[in-house]
């Protein structure tokens, strides 16, 4: 095979398309990620997930802080003459005059069922907002921030034990397993790509951390989805005197008290539906992980206690 390839990706999620792609010999000339950054502990500087991987695999590495008025990058991909850019959770938006410097254009693997959840956190929001199923969808980029004619569409369902990173891994599987075909008939233009139907558009805005706080009085089920969708970060938390505490796991329960009450010895929590959820993981603020009972053992937080007294 013949045709160039431009990668362009950074977090995990990407790394098992970028690998299939390599293992099945499709010839990725350049990958293009993230810059490295800062690691939370220090100032040493941390390299994405995808360019990792393309450093184990030999591959060519580009880092541009920004592709916005790069000349640099836009004569580089110029003069590389590739056949087709695969996008995947990249982290920028590629610049219009980009666009035209493949044969195939830039397709992009997103990680729903377009035209819902357009932008940034798809998996997230899908979890977040109780959906029953999600998807990949394989979209030729334009202009406008998702709104490309999408040439397939792949369905999963959501399991109510689902949280980001198992969902985030089997959407990355989805795509891996099925993108080879397509990729296959993109080169030999069998593709047939369909409009969005842009007035069903919803949109999946970035994550801010301040989304997490878990306010007692909405429904279980709502207060699930966050934990869920939000797993590992930033997570879902809530304040008790003064200390910050994420659950990291919960699952439904059937107990009606106040909301935010503590109604037995386990750590379950009414919610404002009448029903509760029971913590199964929970961090204190500076501490480790901890399963409920372990937690329980040294907790000021007992049966009766009100969490509605930050």
């Amino acid at each position: 095979m013949k045709n160039k390839i431009v990668f362009m990706g950074t977090p995990i999620f990407s790394v098992p398309i970028l690998k299939s792609l390599y293992q099945n010999g499709y010839p990725v000339s350049v990958v293009y990620t993230q810059p490295p950054n800062k690691s939370q502990r220090g100032q040493k500087l941390k390299n994405s997930p995808i360019h990792n991987i393309s450093e184990i695999l030999n591959l060519e590495v580009r880092t541009p802080l920004n592709l916005k008025n790069n000349e640099n990058e836009y004569n580089y991909l110029k003069n590389l003459n590739a056949d087709l850019a695969i996008v995947v959770a990249y982290g920028q938006i590629i610049p219009e005059e980009f666009l035209n410097l493949t044969k195939h254009g830039f397709i992009n693997i997103h990680a729903s069922l377009l035209p819902k959840w357009r932008g940034a956190a798809p998996i997230q929001r899908s979890i977040m907002n109780l959906d029953k199923e999600t998807g990949i969808s394989f979209m030729k980029i334009v202009k406008k921030l998702d709104e490309g004619p999408v040439c397939k569409k792949l369905n999963i369902k959501i399991s109510e034990k689902d949280n980001y990173e198992t969902l985030s891994d089997k959407l990355s599987s989805l795509a891996s397993e099925n993108m080879l075909d397509i990729i296959d008939d993109i080169f030999e233009e069998k593709v047939l790509y369909e409009e969005q139907n842009h007035e069903e558009a919803t949109y999946a805005n970035k994550i801010l951390k301040s989304e997490g706080e878990i306010k007692w009085t909405e429904n279980a089920e709502n207060i699930l989805g966050k934990i869920n969708g939000l797993y590992p970060s930033p997570g879902a938390w809530f304040v008790y005197k003064g200390e910050r505490y994420k659950i990291l796991n919960a699952e439904l329960g059937f107990k009606s008290d106040q909301a935010g009450k503590v109604v037995d010895n386990n750590l379950e929590i009414a919610c404002g539906n009448n029903k509760s959820i029971k913590v199964i993981q929970i961090q204190r603020q500076g501490k480790n992980i901890q399963n409920i009972g372990e937690f329980m053992l040294g907790s000021s937080i007992k049966k009766d206690t009100n969490l509605n007294n930050a």
